[in-house]
């Protein structure tokens, strides 16, 4: 199997603390990849090095084979990665068409003279810039309310709307950070289902996420991060069994952590 992304011996201080010692990870292509861990063991960390917000003390990280060291954020975002944040990040005064528009920026083509004259270059990509806005805000169930303003968007429709425009970047990996952070149970299975359909469409998502049973129903590898290291990796049901992931992470309360209904069964 070919690794979309691989950390080797990842390590990463802040003083005389060691947020990470030697992570090594590596990511699949396609599918929906998981990373768990208590409060405090590194797993926004490991987000930023990957995506240049901060640099590795040492090791390596690889994206398709390429060494991402000293490359900025943007940077990393052309090579065809995407993020989410914990906190929602998008332009509440925009509508949700322009919002995801945003998100195409670095792929447009038509320069500055371009722009300042209107030429027909420029129209013309900007109709598809439209088009490809409108075909991915119907991904995630929000096509209707395109023209209207992302302030009046209920929480979980904008987190609908904060994966759409990650996906306007065309990215080959997706990350996303606490993506059902806040969210009540109808959301989380809207979300679910639309980050299911967007693996379904090729994407590989890499997800940070504290609620256990959304993980445990989605992905399809987790990896466990405590004290800046990884102690375990492999499919749900191992990472639900295992005795190290109980004691530094999961408790014994099966119930926490037992996977995620399915359609059926929710029904």
């Amino acid at each position: 199997m070919s690794h979309l992304l691989e950390l080797s011996g990842v390590e990463r201080h802040f003083g005389g603390l060691k947020v990470l010692q030697g992570v090594n990870l590596a990511i699949p292509q396609g599918g929906v990849f998981g990373l768990i861990g208590p409060n405090g063991a590194g797993k926004t960390t490991v987000f930023n090095l990957i995506t240049g917000l901060q640099q590795p003390d040492g090791g390596a990280i690889r994206f398709d084979g390429r060494d991402l060291s000293g490359l900025k954020p943007h940077q990393i975002t052309r090579l065809g990665l995407a993020r989410t944040f914990q906190n929602i990040r998008i332009f509440k005064g925009m509508s949700l068409l322009e919002n995801v528009m945003v998100g195409q920026h670095s792929h447009l083509r038509y320069g500055a003279l371009g722009l300042l004259l209107a030429s027909a270059g420029f129209r013309a990509q900007e109709q598809r810039a439209r088009e490809r806005a409108r075909e991915l805000l119907s991904w995630v169930g929000l096509d209707q309310q395109a023209d209207e303003v992302a302030d009046k968007l209920s929480y979980g429709e904008q987190r609908k709307l904060e994966l759409a425009r990650a996906l306007a970047t065309e990215p080959r990996l997706l990350l996303l950070d606490e993506p059902v952070a806040g969210m009540n149970s109808a959301e989380k299975v809207e979300i679910m289902a639309v980050i299911r359909a967007i693996a379904a469409r090729g994407f590989t998502v890499f997800m940070i996420e504290h609620d256990m049973k959304f993980v445990m129903g989605l992905c399809e590898q987790i990896a466990v991060l405590n004290f800046g290291q990884i102690i375990a990796l492999g499919n749900p049901e191992q990472i639900r069994t295992n005795p190290q992931v109980i004691e530094a992470y999961l408790g014994r309360d099966d119930d926490e952590v037992s996977p995620a209904p399915s359609q059926g069964e929710r029904a």
